[in-house]
C-alpha cells in the first residue's frame, strides 16, 4: 500500500498513534507490522477515491465489491495472480477500514449476499486478506505473514480501529470543549 500522507504529515502522526497505543496498550497485540499497517490503511483512505480506486474496460469506477472481482481492469501487464492479488487485498483493506471505522455506514452500501451487512463485510474482509496472502510472494510487500495475520486477527483489527475512533472523538470534543491542550 502506498501512503498518501507523508510520514511527518501531522495527520499521520496522529495515526500512528492512535494506532500504536490502542493495539499495544488497550489491546495487548503487539505487533508492529500490523500497526504500521493499519497507519498506512487509515493514510491511503484519506480521500474517498481511495475507496473506489478500480475502473472497468469502458473507464466506469467500481464501487460494487462484487463488481470489481469480475470487472476490474488493470491493464494487459498485470498478470492473473497479481490481479487476484491486488483486488483482494483492496477489498480487505475496504472491509477492514469500514467494519473498523464506520459500521453505521454499511447500511448506505450494497450488501454481499449474505447475513447483515457487519457481518458479510467482516467475513469477506477476513477472506480476501486470506486469498492475497496466498497469491502474495515473499518479496512482495506486505509480505504474506503480514496479510495471514491480518486475517487472522481480523476481528481485533476492526476492534482496534473502533477504539482509535472513539479516541479520536473524544480528542475532538475536548478540542471543542476548549479542554485540549497541546504539549508542544
Amino acid at each position: 500500500m502506498i501512503s498518501s500522507l507523508p510520514n511527518e504529515h501531522p495527520l499521520r502522526r496522529l495515526f500512528s498513534g492512535t494506532v500504536h497505543h490502542v493495539l499495544y496498550v488497550d489491546m495487548g497485540l503487539c505487533d508492529p507490522e500490523i500497526a504500521e499497517y493499519l497507519t498506512d490503511l487509515l493514510s491511503q483512505f484519506i480521500h474517498v477515491d481511495d475507496f473506489y480506486p478500480f475502473k472497468d474496460a469502458a473507464g466506469r469506477r467500481l464501487e460494487d465489491l462484487a463488481a470489481v472481482l469480475t470487472e476490474a481492469h488493470l491493464g494487459k501487464s498485470v498478470s492473473r495472480t497479481e490481479r487476484e492479488r491486488i483486488l483482494h487485498r483492496h477489498i480487505g483493506d475496504f472491509a477492514l477500514f469500514w467494519t473498523g471505522l464506520f459500521p453505521e455506514g454499511l447500511r448506505r452500501m450494497k450488501p454481499l449476499g449474505f447475513g447483515d451487512r457487519l457481518s458479510g463485510y467482516m467475513a469477506q474482509g477476513k477472506r480476501s486478506y486470506a486469498i492475497a496472502s496466498e497469491l502474495t510472494e515473499p518479496q512482495d510487500q506486505p509480505p504474506p505473514a503480514v496479510l495471514r495475520r491480518l486475517s487472522d486477527h481480523f476481528e481485533f483489527c476492526v476492534h482496534g480501529l473502533n477504539l482509535c475512533r472513539q479516541e479520536w472523538l473524544t480528542l475532538q470534543r475536548q478540542y471543542r470543549s476548549g479542554q485540549y491542550r497541546s504539549e508542544g
